[in-house]
């Protein structure tokens, strides 16, 4: 059995999939693989998701050019979940931001209860 195969896909045949910066180790994304996703990052070196929202493959950057080049791939201990490192060509975020993860929760403001 492979790998790939061993991964623990959920229910929807889904693992998440976190994008990290290479060499900056800045997070990028959160986004889903399925087998066919992992096996085309795998085969062709750039990172290819599941998108839950089109029903379908996607390539990052294969509409803006913002595509991430693969580096590695690991699996967390219980196989559920992947760490991709990648090397970004512009942007990660759709929003033209460099990560994802740009928009920081105040405590003191945004958890319930707080003034």
């Amino acid at each position: 059995m492979s790998e790939v195969e061993r991964l623990a896909f959920g229910p929807d045949g889904l693992v998440p999939a976190v994008v990290q910066d290479a060499d900056t180790r800045e997070v990028l994304i959160l986004a889903y693989m399925n087998e066919e996703a992992l096996r085309r990052t795998l085969e062709t070196g750039l990172v290819t998701f599941w998108s839950r929202s089109r029903g379908q493959l996607w390539q990052k950057g294969e509409t803006s050019g913002n595509t991430l080049a693969l580096v590695s791939i690991a699996k967390n201990c219980e196989a559920n979940s992947l760490l991709v490192k990648a090397r970004p060509a512009g942007p990660a975020c759709h929003t033209g931001h460099a990560t994802c993860y740009y928009r920081p929760l105040d405590p003191a403001r945004d958890l319930p209860g707080s003034a």
